[in-house]
């Protein structure tokens, strides 16, 4: 809800629910689950309310309300929490932009995190609960792991795992309820698919469009 409003830097509540096209977008993405048969070993969730609603929204959608997941405060979204609630205008003037295309990954907005301490946090935590987890490593098998988290921390993620120049960080578009499928295996990292949103049909989201 905080980011259906236009014309501010970063939304005015830190941690808003999702709106009623939200709700929608996440039972349309549990319904494809669902006619795929999907099935998740492992579930985790960012610990803001609007990716919690999500997850628990398509695990209805896929007749699994009562499956259990984690949540996760290491994967939260981007914080700015200098610029919430502050108009564009006033926050992204000419010499922020200059000095933030300056920096690159390395701009830390006022009060807040920069995209590289975004992709530490988060790329830390997969290490840990993942790719690097002893109880899951020591013996080989194959395991389905859904992560619902937000744009930016996804960003940040995608490039720590695909190496990519740090300026294509902000040339990737994630539609909310977009699916992105990486394979880790013996071989590493691998893309399988970015920002798969075929199941919103005619109803794609606006979120990358009106980024700024």
């Amino acid at each position: 809800e905080s980011n259906a409003t236009p014309g501010f830097a970063a939304g005015v509540n830190f941690d808003a629910p999702l709106t009623p096209l939200g709700f929608d977008q996440a039972e349309m993405l549990g319904r494809r689950f669902k006619d795929e048969g999907m099935r998740f070993d492992r579930i985790y969730s960012s610990s803001m309310t609007r990716t919690l609603q999500t997850t628990e929204t398509m695990l209805k959608a896929m007749d699994d309300a009562s499956r259990p997941f984690t949540k996760v405060d290491d994967i939260i979204e981007q914080q700015t929490p200098g610029w919430r609630g502050v108009p564009i205008s006033e926050a992204l003037t000419p010499e922020v932009v200059a000095y933030r295309g300056l920096k690159g990954p390395h701009f830390v907005p006022p009060q807040g995190e920069s995209s590289m301490m975004v992709q530490r946090r988060v790329s830390n935590w997969i290490e840990r609960e993942i790719v690097y987890n002893e109880e899951l490593v020591k013996e080989e098998q194959s395991l389905t792991v859904a992560v619902v988290g937000h744009g930016n921390a996804s960003r940040a993620l995608f490039q720590y795992i695909l190496g990519f120049d740090s300026h294509f960080l902000n040339r990737i578009s994630l539609d909310n309820t977009s699916i992105s499928r990486f394979i880790f295996n013996h071989y590493g990292w691998s893309l399988v698919t970015l920002n798969d949103a075929s199941h919103l049909g005619v109803r794609p989201s606006p979120s990358f469009e009106n980024r700024t």
